[in-house]
């Protein structure tokens, strides 16, 4: 049985109609893709869409609480077999109610700070805090890069904490008050080191 011309037409219809639905879609899976920046041996990412000084979490610093981020960068195989120990960072972010601006500090063994910040600005400065090396990872073969992030407890950060900084401090500085866990990710690329630009300036270190 031949189709008529007119379910022809409509079929056709329905077929551009969805077409131009999974456009966004496509634009959307896209914005999700990690940025990748090569300095040296060392990967950095950002995530485009991830922006965790917002919704709950800014609800927590709006508060008055602090807030402790625990982010995490793994190297998987194409058999997603991790190739390198994850590396993770952890940030507690505090709000100046007053000023809107935002101080970070990165936990670990040489902890650093930074204060009045925008929101996308002290995003920014702790993406730039998680890094992995790429030493011994051969640059032709394809791995996977995965990014995720959540949330975090004074049990997250109890190893990491300051000199003369203890658990009680901390858990008062984040709020007694135990919250959800809010989680971004995973987010993963598919990369070879060979593809990735280097910045400019910069060589091979080691």
């Amino acid at each position: 049985m031949k189709n008529s011309p007119a379910r022809d037409r409509g079929i056709s219809r329905r077929s551009w109609l969805l077409a131009g639905l999974t456009i966004p879609l496509f634009k959307l899976r896209a914005t999700e893709q990690l940025s990748i920046r090569y300095d040296g041996d060392v990967i950095h990412v950002t995530a485009p869409s991830v922006h965790f000084l917002s919704g709950k979490s800014l609800e927590r610093l709006k508060d008055g609480a602090a807030v402790a981020f625990v982010a995490q960068l793994d190297l998987l195989n194409e058999s997603r077999v991790p190739v390198r120990q994850p590396q993770k960072a952890r940030f507690v972010v505090s709000l100046d109610l007053w000023e809107d601006k935002f101080s970070v500090t990165q936990l670990g063994k040489t902890p650093r700070s930074v204060d009045r910040l925008s929101a996308s600005a002290a995003e920014l400065w702790c993406f730039e805090g998680l890094a992995m090396s790429t030493l011994g990872v051969p640059p032709d073969q394809y791995f996977w890069l995965r990014f995720e992030m959540r949330t975090g407890s004074p049990r997250d950060l109890e190893g990491d904490l300051p000199q003369g900084f203890n658990l009680r401090e901390l858990i008062a500085l984040l709020g007694r008050k135990k919250s959800e866990e809010i989680h971004w990710g995973p987010l993963e690329t598919r990369m070879r080191l060979a593809d990735l630009p280097r910045m400019q300036g910069r060589g091979m270190r080691g």
